[in-house]
């Protein structure tokens, strides 16, 4: 801790956070157990760094890159707004040079042609525009700091200091370091790097382990046990029961690096498809959905999940998950996924007791409509391999920062028996395990083939936002007459669609 802020009730940190913001090497980076305050931490040596450049009349700048728009607003709201404003409180004769100001704004990259290399091919792609919301601090002296959601544009165009948050969990974090690193470290500037462990398959997995790069950074490492004792108010029970997956904990608070051979889907590919807007039922545009449900046996969870056709990509719209309810209150949930979304496929897990729920749905909502799956281990197998290669070409989103959701689907694991034959095995214990995993397999399961017939429905007309996001804006969908798109559905409904 710098001597520009004495420890006060206005600003507290624990011992972690102190040496942390103390550590003034250039290059430091830092993992940290979920909950323990990483965030707040790193940001409390930011605005302490811009402190000190207020009152010496320096100007400095650090460029925070976050995993999602929402987490760098996070970064504003929860930890720079309330630090700066604290300082200002504190410190004798800052507020004379003035007020800083919160600015939230926008940073735009032109379309443009990008080099790409292949096969020892070399060949020019379009990039279409983008346009990220930043979060700003802006001090009065000059300094500034600067949030956005990571991406290699992102990382190229700020320069200054930089800190990259949550490192592990950004979407193609080879490319953005190798954007990021000589942005920043021309000049001098300082790089900080935090995050909790997300698998082996990243390049925070990297610097964090590589020898070689033992004697450039400073390193820190601050597990759940260790953040307890040093003054962080959590019950570990409580929340080692809250998680109920004891490798998702071992990651999240123990900091294990988890082997992935086994995983059908690693943690990485998870976080490549999660997004802050899937999993919001206000989100829904009005475009044709497919429905995976998979029956709750005894203890488990029964699970409905619901994907919109967002142009080429699956869409998480909502997820429903309730354990120990009885076959009429599942067929009522059911009922009104089938009248909120405009369903044209639903795949349902005919295994065991699921034969009379498919039967009793395809009853109500039409045999056209309502197919069954026998979960053997062949069509397992199918299902899952179908939901990795849609994940794997990111023509699925999921909703973010879920941690019972990532468990859930990271449980599934594949082995290859005696006889050569590969199999998929999960602990189905009473927590639901891979039930929210099968189900999203039915979804797009429901979703991979091209014939369907689009459902009747009352003319209507709503707004929904642009999933894509870096367009901004909204689009307006009207339905129109009913039609049988054939096996060209995907593109005969986005001409129609979108206007």
């Amino acid at each position: 801790m710098s001597a520009t802020v004495p420890d006060s009730p206005i600003i507290h940190f624990l011992p972690y956070q102190k040496a942390w913001i103390a550590d003034q090497s250039r290059f430091k980076i830092g993992m940290f157990t979920r909950r323990g305050g990483k965030t707040f931490g790193s940001c409390g040596e930011i605005v302490d760094d811009c402190i000190k450049a207020e009152i010496d009349r320096r100007k400095v700048r650090w460029t925070i890159l976050s995993r999602s728009e929402g987490t760098a607003k996070e970064a504003l709201e929860d930890a720079l707004k309330p630090m700066t404003r604290a300082y200002y409180a504190v410190v004798s004769g800052l507020a004379r040079q003035g007020q800083p100001r919160f600015v939230e704004d926008e940073f735009h990259v032109p379309a443009h042609a990008k080099e790409m290399r292949q096969g020892g091919q070399t060949f020019l792609v379009d990039v279409p525009e983008a346009r990220y919301r930043t979060q700003e601090v802006h001090f009065p002296g000059g300094s500034r700091v600067v949030a956005l959601s990571a991406s290699p544009d992102a990382a190229r165009g700020f320069g200054g200091n930089l800190l990259l948050d949550e490192f592990a969990f950004h979407a193609d974090s080879r490319r953005i370091w190798g954007s990021a690193y000589p942005v920043a470290a021309r000049g001098g500037h300082r790089i900080r790097v935090i995050s909790t462990p997300n698998g082996k398959g990243n390049k925070f997995y990297e610097l964090m382990t590589a020898e070689k790069e033992g004697r450039i950074w400073s390193r820190h490492h601050i597990d759940i046990y260790e953040a307890v004792r040093q003054g962080l108010d959590v019950n570990v029970d409580e929340l080692r029961a809250g998680m109920a997956d004891q490798d998702a904990w071992a990651q999240e608070f123990e900091l294990a690096w988890l082997d992935e051979a086994s995983s059908w889907l690693d943690y990485d590919l998870i976080s490549a498809c999660e997004s802050n807007s899937a999993g919001i039922p206000e989100h829904y545009m009005g475009g044709l959905c497919f429905v995976g449900v998979d029956i709750a046996a005894r203890n488990d969870l029964f699970v409905i999940w619901v994907l919109e056709l967002v142009g080429e990509v699956l869409v998480t719209r909502e997820i429903i998950a309730r354990k120990r309810i009885n076959f009429a209150e599942q067929d009522r949930l059911l009922d009104e996924v089938m009248k909120r979304y405009r369903v044209v496929r639903c795949r349902m897990d005919q295994t065991g007791m699921g034969e009379k729920p498919v039967e009793d749905a395809k009853r109500r909502h039409g045999e056209d409509r309502v197919e069954g799956v026998l979960f053997t281990p062949a069509a397992k197998l199918d299902m899952a391999t179908t939901l990795k290669e849609s994940m794997q070409d990111r023509k699925t989103r999921i909703p973010a920062g879920d941690p019972v959701l990532r468990a859930d689907l990271h449980s599934v694991k594949s082995q290859v028996g005696l006889t050569g034959i590969r199999r998929l095995v999960a602990d189905r214990d009473s927590d639901g395990h891979a039930d929210r995993f099968w189900a999203q397999a039915l979804a797009v399961l429901a979703g991979s083939d091209g014939a369907f017939v689009v459902p009747r429905v009352d003319v209507i007309e709503r707004r929904g936002m642009n999933f894509f996001g870096a367009g901004g804006g909204e689009r307006r969908w009207t339905d129109r007459a009913p039609v049988d798109l054939g096996d060209d559905a995907d593109d005969r409904w986005r001409h129609e669609v979108w206007s």
